[in-house]
């Protein structure tokens, strides 16, 4: 699939007309990345919008010691590194590539000259933000009120609505997610999702195959979360 075909799928760039979206795909350009490699740092200059054609990025804050929460999973569709380009400040986390990935890359003054007087691109970046900031209050939220159980629970749930690959036998979740990589999302620590782990084993819900999840019965899950 080409960059403009791909790109009418991409919800933020739904809303342009042919002509523009023709003109705005010749603008982008594809960088192809290895599982690991760092996209940008926290505090470094915000130039480029990042739509992922194919893999996965998260979004990190790393600590001096070497720890990281992971502020947020995106996949193929999603858009990232707009908030820098918006109010031209430092960026405020860390990007790394999860797998091996492909994307489209999208200069500032592309991108800035895209949103003029395109009221419709401009909603939906708003509203986009707008959902990452009800995340971080949801997530606020369940560390404040929520137990791991039913913390790990919800984020399974989540990872395998948004991320999961529907089987048979209920979804995937292939993202090479370690559990401190778990641990940081639900904000505890490795050990307590290893115990998790084996509890939804030894119940049926879930099996696990290296840094793979299998979720058997996503309904039965949703249930822990209280």
């Amino acid at each position: 699939m080409d960059t403009e075909e791909f790109l009418k799928q991409v919800p933020l760039l739904r809303c342009l007309r042919a002509e523009d979206l023709k003109s705005l795909s010749a603008a982008f350009r594809v960088q192809s990345v290895r599982k690991g490699d760092v996209l940008f740092h926290k505090g470094s200059e915000g130039t480029t919008l990042y739509v992922i054609k194919k893999g996965s990025v998260k979004i990190v804050l790393s600590s001096m010691g070497g720890d990281e929460v992971i502020l947020a999973i995106f996949s193929e569709g999603d858009f990232f590194g707009e908030m820098s380009l918006l109010d031209g400040m430092p960026r405020s986390a860390d990007a790394v590539a999860l797998e091996p990935s492909q994307l489209l890359v999208l200069n500032r003054s592309e991108f800035l000259r895209f949103l003029k007087g395109n009221d419709e691109a401009i909603a939906a970046i708003l509203n986009g933000l707008s959902m990452r900031l009800r995340k971080t209050d949801d997530h606020l939220e369940d560390t404040c009120f929520l137990n791991i159980s039913a913390r790990f629970a919800k984020k399974l749930v989540e990872l395998a609505e948004a991320h999961g690959q529907k089987e048979e036998s209920g979804f995937l979740i292939d993202m090479d997610l370690k559990q401190r990589d778990l641990a940081s999302m639900v904000g505890a620590t490795r050990e307590s999702i290893n115990k998790e782990l084996r509890t939804l084993r030894e119940k049926g819900l879930v099996a696990t195959e290296g840094n793979k999840i299998r979720i058997y019965n996503l309904e039965r899950l949703k249930r822990r979360i209280h």
